[in-house]
């Protein structure tokens, strides 16, 4: 029989799996993570994890949809430059920051396994709350840019596809060794050098 827990009681343990899931993802993984490690901390049984959500990967998305807006709101703040070329270097410098400094965005960057697991346990309708945060800006932006006649021919998709190749290099960045920064520093000016047209 499920455990009936008090309002109170349960948005405090509701914020702490949220904290508690965040640390255990970023650092072991969706699948390494037990209900165990979960729930034990909290003093409370595996079981009643499910009083609360439905699967790990539930959790793991919910962490995802709460993670979204700020990260929507760098994104904003860097396409918000004088020029397109502006905008594709700002937007790659706060996504190799991010990926520097935020885990859980790492996670989801170098770990897409993972995002697959949470689309197939809990159907890819569910990973569309993300969408609008993450993707849809800048498809909109790059089409918008396009349509000004500042940025390449080419599906929005893809051109989304080839800024965020400046992750491999974040992601790869003990293989550069002291050179890491001025590699990063070039590719992103190559990439917005390259994906732009002239005024």
């Amino acid at each position: 029989m499920a455990v009936a827990f008090e309002p109170r009681e349960r948005e405090r343990l509701t914020g702490e799996l949220l904290r508690l899931g965040e640390k255990l993802f970023t650092t072991q993984g969706l699948r390494k993570t037990s209900l165990a490690e979960l729930t034990e901390p909290l003093g409370i049984a595996k079981s009643s994890f499910y009083s609360f959500f439905p699967a790990k990967e539930s959790l793991y998305l919910e962490l995802m949809v709460r993670h979204a807006p700020a990260l929507a709101d760098r994104m904003r703040q860097a396409l918000d430059q004088p020029t397109t070329r502006a905008a594709l270097v700002e937007l790659m410098r706060t996504t190799a920051d991010l990926l520097e400094h935020d885990p859980l965005y790492r996670r989801l960057v170098t770990h897409p396994d993972e995002l697959a697991s949470v689309g197939r346990r809990l159907g890819a309708d569910e990973l569309d709350r993300v969408r609008p945060y993450v993707l849809d800006p800048l498809v909109e932006f790059v089409t918008r840019a396009q349509a000004a006649g500042d940025l390449v021919r080419a599906d929005p998709f893809t051109v989304v596809g080839v800024l965020r190749t400046v992750g491999l290099v974040v992601t790869h960045q003990e293989e550069y060794g002291p050179t890491y920064r001025d590699v990063l520093a070039l590719t992103i000016e190559s990439l917005a050098t390259g994906l732009t047209r002239p005024a």
